[in-house]
């Protein structure tokens, strides 16, 4: 069964950090861009960044470029995304999914994980 999983969520203060991590199953995820994904409450979905598996070629949005990294480890089969500098506007729930293109682009993506909540609040 192709399944990913999403994990690292949680409560954090404004400048603080955390680290998302996107487990695969049933599939390795070298074959894959992966892609990192947001949705805050009342807005639409956005894609925040992905790295590609053909070189390894990151990208992020604006939005937070500078403040958070994504990176694999192929070993565990598993994409992360280290976030600092957290803002409270970085609330929402994070995905991650798989994508043949690297691209920001969410109709691109086909197989999703369930999410994970990231709250940025004092």
């Amino acid at each position: 069964q192709v399944q990913l999983v999403e994990s690292g969520g949680g409560l954090v203060q404004p400048g603080g950090s955390l680290r998302l991590s996107c487990a695969a199953s049933g599939f390795t995820l070298d074959y894959y861009t992966i892609g990192w994904f947001r949705q805050a409450p009342g807005k639409e979905r956005e894609g925040i960044s992905c790295i590609s598996n053909s070189d390894g070629s990151t990208y992020y949005a604006d939005s937070v470029k500078g403040r958070f990294t994504i990176s694999r480890d192929n070993a565990k089969n598993t994409v992360y995304l280290q976030m600092n500098s957290l803002k409270p506007e970085d609330t929402a729930v994070y995905y991650c999914a798989t994508s043949r293109v690297a691209t920001l682009i969410m109709e691109i993506y086909d197989y999703w994980g369930q999410g994970t909540q990231v709250t940025v609040s004092s």
